[in-house]
């Protein structure tokens, strides 16, 4: 197969040197290793998600020097995909309905950050049956019940990055410890959690190696888990350092100054990008 790589950004703010990183190194292992670099906005959320965002995107990856092969992927486009593979996991009785806190699912939903990986849900709702769901229901996982129709699998994935690597197992008991009954989508807002629209998206492209930052390492084994309960392929992992402020903060949309927008109106070139970044010049 061959060697294929995404940077897969949500266009709900400006690149920053964080996704500068993310993007370079993800491009650069597919170009050395004769592979493709595909180019994907993870777009689901569309309140927060605009136009303008990804365009200014699109022009900063190209300041850069990267080519992404074949058109942009967006998940905006391929809601009724996902939501047609949830239910196949409702009809094997994998999930249930919740009515819980509606912040609170809505922030399950969205891509998890540095140091805030959400308490692991206590099962408030666990047991109920689907012919209880509400309109504005989220969906959750059962973690107990996804494990036993997984009791036979190799639930394996392996790691190259400089932090984690090695070859790993996912344990029912470090998922419930760790993940929990995650949330799955939310139907009265159309919107499909971080992870499974990327667990989708990473089989249905052909990525067999996924590069993204070390803060989503944690949340590899629910991917794994849903890629095996769907038949999906799983790819290999590469989890990178993240890019930090001078006061070791990871760097944020929020933190404008950092933006690859400014630094190319400051005059920056795309060689000086790399070498703020410790990456290699071009080849």
């Amino acid at each position: 197969m061959t060697f294929t790589t995404r940077f897969a950004p949500s266009p709900t703010g400006p690149l920053h040197l964080g996704h500068a990183y993310s993007a370079i190194l993800a491009h650069d292992m597919a170009r050395q290793n004769g592979g493709r670099f595909l180019l994907r906005m993870e777009d689901t959320d569309l309140q927060r998600c605009k136009p303008e965002w990804e365009a200014l995107i699109l022009q900063d990856m190209a300041w850069l020097g990267l080519r992404w092969d074949g058109p942009v992927h967006r998940q905006s486009d391929h809601i009724a995909d996902y939501n047609s593979r949830i239910e196949t996991l409702i009809a094997r009785g994998l999930l249930y309905p919740c009515s819980c806190s509606r912040a609170d699912i809505r922030a399950a939903l969205s891509a998890p950050q540095e140091g805030a990986i959400p308490a692991v849900y206590p099962g408030t709702c666990r047991g109920r049956g689907m012919d209880s769901r509400h309109p504005d229901d989220a969906l959750r996982l059962d973690l107990t019940a996804a494990f036993d129709v997984l009791r036979d699998a190799d639930l394996r994935f392996e790691e190259t990055g400089p932090t984690h690597k090695g070859h790993h197992t996912v344990t029912m008991d470090q998922a419930q410890k760790q993940i929990g009954d995650i949330v799955l989508s939310r139907k009265g807002e159309d919107i499909v959690a971080y992870f499974l629209a990327s667990a989708f998206d990473d089989a249905d492209q052909g990525i067999t190696d996924v590069v993204r930052g070390e803060d989503l390492f944690a949340f590899t084994p629910i991917q794994v888990l849903l890629q095996h309960l769907l038949d999906l392929p799983t790819p290999r992992y590469h989890h990178h350092q993240l890019i930090r402020d001078d006061q070791g903060k990871r760097l944020a949309k929020r933190d404008d100054a950092r933006a690859i927008s400014k630094y190319r109106a400051d005059g920056v070139t795309p060689d000086q990008m790399r070498s703020i970044l410790s990456l290699p010049p071009a080849s």
